[in-house]
């Protein structure tokens, strides 16, 4: 029986490997309000007005395919609300529903909790029980033939400490252990995780694989089992890497389908951008020159080496940052690399051909190819995205990221905008459904519409509609947003003593129960040790512990306080009397020297566009609107938002990012925030 690789290992395998019931055919679909009743009772909760109006619209995008963007607040129970008229469609239509989000945690619900339930509840009413499946990247699962064929050790092109290679060999000898026992191969289930180091050996890239016909580990192969599942199902649950990998690649990886959900839709835009960003460094040059040597001359693989180490000269030499013109020696260098590659692809000869019964040589050569594509068209990407005349033809952007303590320095290049390739590829044909608690920055669509190619026009002019289903909570009563409009700008040189004096008496006001969120590790450690020595609470600071173990500290024992970045802006639901003050130490804007964010900007500039605004308080606003969620997760929560940056209250742009937030009641009064946290504390 084909296993479905999923995040869960009981209930959703339960699920998902039933038979379609034998229900009669002429059963008849009931409408979307009556499944949701249904689903409501079944869960024991209670329909909600924004819940109600979000299962028609998707149902009416659905039918009608143009594409919609829904925002819809914590607590509206927005998952019903879309699986239920995507399960319908998949009913009716014989076809698939895609569903697509950014994070591991999301998935698990989905998949563990939300389609075993509905499944269960909604199959009495239903042609027959709705089916699911999860489906990952061919790299999220382990590869049975990489696993006991003893593929060479082609990884070690980075130097780490003695401590760390045996911890690495620690976590190969733990995936040799699980990969005689799994059922799934899927990572996610080899818990605790293991690093990318140590996963790589076990792994290979859907350029690298085989292919199932060829490989000899091809009929029991977990990520073609995991393709043959969701080929049978009605949902596949995905990621938006996965999805942006299918739409823009000729080869689809996810089973035909003209719906797609797309949860959590304010990240598509970066986790699109980081599948076609492209990445070049001497460890990737020598690692190609590792995988050919032994299949081509030496004197032509030699080539490629000696570019590898000028290359490596260079970058070390080179300063970080954005590069806006093509210095000429990097231009020779990346030239040099280019036809390095190149030389070594030629020489590999035909891709296909003699070595067809030799599985261990076609998979050399495989890889060999795979390494030699990435940096020959990499490299020659990164020419291409210079000598424009004008900015506003520019379409790329390459810079120099520095070295760290872990890897050598590298050369990126990403695109300036993503918005054409899904204009084209995503929403050109077929119907996409958008949501997240966050979704109308400045109270409109118009600004992440723009972004995902949908045009800047106003709700419903360009085949889309705009629709914010509120939220159950009520905001005004349940929380207040506090902006310290008394004190100082923030400054480069890390958090005034301003900024900690206050920080110090709303958390005294609150007796702990803090989440703070800063925009930096080094601001949100500099803080931590700064206020241990005047707090007398708990107080924890991410990189202390996993995230994850710091999370649950911080949730089981009411006064502890947490600090933290840019993970627990998003990452946070901690419902209870555990959190009722989140500060925020600054407005999250990017960078100012972050090469990607501030190309955009400038481009937008060129374009004619306000590139501050689209881009810079774009992403402040996300991130903001994020970070004030934390607060409010379940309906008996109350507390504050405190903001101890002064520019949200008077900058030129402060409206736009206030009505980002949610509707909390407003005040620059410390006095009063101060009472009323003090009021929490003792209710």
């Amino acid at each position: 029986m084909a296993v479905v690789p999923t995040d869960s290992i009981a209930p959703a395998e339960d699920v998902s490997s039933t038979a379609p019931s034998t229900a009669p055919p002429e059963v008849e679909t009931p409408p979307v309000e009556e499944l949701l009743s249904t689903a409501v009772a079944a869960v024991g909760g209670v329909e909600r007005p924004g819940q109600i109006e979000m299962v028609r619209a998707v149902e009416r995008a659905i039918r009608s395919g143009d594409h919609l963007a829904v925002q819809a607040g914590t607590g509206t129970g927005k998952s019903l609300a879309y699986l239920i008229p995507s399960i319908r469609h998949a009913m009716t239509s014989k076809g698939a529903v895609v569903v697509s989000t950014a994070t591991i945690a999301l998935q698990r619900q989905l998949v563990d909790r939300d389609l075993p339930r509905l499944s269960e509840a909604l199959a009495p009413q239903l042609p027959h029980q709705p089916t699911f499946a999860i489906l990952k990247g061919r790299r999220n699962y382990l590869c049975r033939y990489k696993a006991s064929a003893g593929w060479p050790d082609d990884e070690q092109d980075q130097l780490f400490e003695p401590r760390e290679v045996g911890a690495t060999g620690r976590m190969v000898q733990r995936i040799q252990e699980w990969a005689q026992e799994t059922e799934t191969g899927d990572r996610d289930e080899l818990v605790p995780g293991v690093n990318e180091q140590a996963w790589r050996q076990f792994s290979v890239s859907a350029r690298e694989c085989l292919g199932a016909t060829r490989c000899p580990s091809g009929m029991e192969c977990f990520a073609e089992l995991a393709r043959a599942r969701a080929g049978e199902s009605d949902i596949v649950v995905t990621n938006h890497a996965l999805l942006a990998i299918d739409a823009m690649e000729d080869i689809p990886l996810l089973p035909e389908h003209e719906v797609v959900v797309v949860d959590e839709a304010h990240e598509l835009v970066d986790r699109v951008t980081s599948v076609v960003s492209g990445e070049l460094s001497e460890g990737m040059v020598a690692l190609a020159v590792r995988r050919v040597g032994r299949l081509i001359e030496q004197a032509i693989s030699d080539r490629l080496m000696e570019a590898g180490e000028d290359l490596k000269a260079l970058l070390a030499a080179a300063p970080a940052g954005r590069l806006d013109e093509l210095p000429q020696v990097l231009g020779l260098t990346l030239a040099l690399v280019r036809d390095a590659a190149w030389a070594c692809i030629t020489a590999m000869g035909p891709r296909t051909g003699g070595d067809k019964d030799d599985p261990e040589s076609a998979g050399l050569r495989k890889a060999a190819f795979t390494a030699l594509d990435e940096i020959h068209d990499t490299a020659q990407r990164m020419l291409d995205a210079f000598g424009h005349a004008e900015e506003v033809d520019r379409a790329e952007v390459v810079w120099l990221e520095a070295a760290t303590d872990r890897r050598p320095p590298l050369l990126r290049i990403a695109p300036l905008t993503v918005a054409g390739m899904l204009r084209d590829k995503l929403f050109g044909d077929r119907t996409v459904v958008l949501t997240s608690a966050t979704l109308a920055l400045g109270g409109a669509f118009d600004g992440l519409a723009r972004q995902w190619g949908l045009g800047g026009g106003k709700d419903g002019k360009a085949g889309w509609t705009g629709l914010d289903v509120g939220s159950p909570f009520d905001h005004p009563r349940s929380g207040i947003l506090y902006i310290a409009k008394h004190l100082p700008q923030p400054g480069r040189d890390g958090l005034p003593e301003a900024y900690l004096e206050e920080i110090t008496e709303l958390i005294e006001a609150a007796g702990g129960r803090t989440l703070g969120l800063f925009s930096s590790m080094r601001a949100a450690k500099a803080a931590t040790e700064a206020l241990r020595e005047r707090l007398s609470v708990p107080l924890l600071c991410q990189g202390d512990d996993s995230t994850m173990q710091l999370v649950k500290q911080f949730a089981e024992d009411e006064p502890t306080c947490l600090f933290g970045t840019l993970s627990l802006w998003q990452g946070v639901d901690v419902p209870g009397p555990s959190l009722r003050l989140v500060i925020i130490d600054r407005i999250p804007f990017p960078r100012p020297d972050d090469p990607l964010s501030s190309a955009r900007q400038r481009h937008v500039t060129a374009k004619g566009g306000n590139g501050f605004m689209s881009v810079a308080a774009t992403h402040a606003a996300l991130l903001l609107a994020q970070g004030a969620g934390r607060l409010l997760r379940s309906q008996h929560d109350k507390g504050v938002v405190a903001v101890l940056d002064p520019r949200l209250a008077t900058a030129r742009y402060a409206g736009f990012l206030r009505d980002s937030l949610p509707p909390f009641w407003p005040t620059n009064d410390p006095l009063k925030v101060r009472d009323a946290l003090k009021r929490l504390g003792t209710a």
